[in-house]
């Protein structure tokens, strides 16, 4: 009898030290870090824009220079996250989803691609730069973020623009320009796609202003 108890107890040995062996395992791979989700970078990159060059008209003028600053951001959209919106006042950003650079940096490029087309201006230069000019183009990003207030969410920029005198330091013109565009999903990457078309809207509306404002100027 002694012997049959001994034997029968040796595969519940065996299995109390296999599920002893599996709770130690799952253990320590609850302790262990996990592996983080890579972040996905996006780029503000929008096409040329087709603003129509205006007829200058009358006599031939020597075509001012316009120098163009980078584009500051107003407080919380100067960081290289995608921003959104659920509640009034309260600014929150994708985990895993950012842009490649902050959006006032990759505005720049974006300004002179949009401007130069008018033919308004003898050149369109990004400063800091050594040419000297007889415009300049300051800008500063408002706003920039999806808004899931509404169904679709909606990206919304406003874009602030100054055109100032290099001589005088004067203000000749400022304008805020707005534009919103629905996204395709309600994810980061339905609002970079809505955000781009946002962006080009407006490039285009500033593209028009400074195109009727510079032909206006001596």
């Amino acid at each position: 009898m002694t012997t049959l108890l001994l034997q029968a107890s040796v595969p519940v040995v065996r299995r109390t030290a296999l599920t002893a062996a599996v709770l130690t395992l799952a253990a320590c791979s609850a302790l262990r870090p996990t592996p983080s989700q890579p972040s996905v970078f996006y780029l503000l990159n929008v096409p040329r824009s087709t603003v129509a060059t205006p007829a200058l008209g009358g006599a031939a003028r020597s075509l001012p220079t316009l120098l163009v600053n980078p584009a500051q951001a107003a407080a919380g959209y100067g960081s290289q996250h995608i921003i959104y919106l659920r509640q009034d006042h309260k600014l929150e950003y994708f985990a895993h989803s950012e842009w490649a650079e902050p959006p006032a940096r990759m505005l720049g490029p974006l300004l002179v691609a949009a401007i130069d087309p008018t033919g308004v201006f003898g050149s369109v230069v990004l400063t800091p730069a050594s040419a000297s000019g007889d415009l300049r183009l300051s800008t500063q990003i408002i706003r920039l973020q999806q808004n899931f207030q509404t169904s679709p969410s909606r990206v919304q920029f406003t874009l602030r623009a100054y055109l100032t005198d290099e001589k005088t330091r004067g203000v000749l013109a400022w304008r805020e320009f707005s534009a919103e565009a629905p996204a395709p999903s309600d994810n980061a990457q339905g609002g970079v796609t809505a955000a781009n078309l946002a962006v080009q809207d407006v490039l285009a509306q500033l593209a028009q202003f400074l195109a009727v404002t510079g032909l206006r100027e001596p």
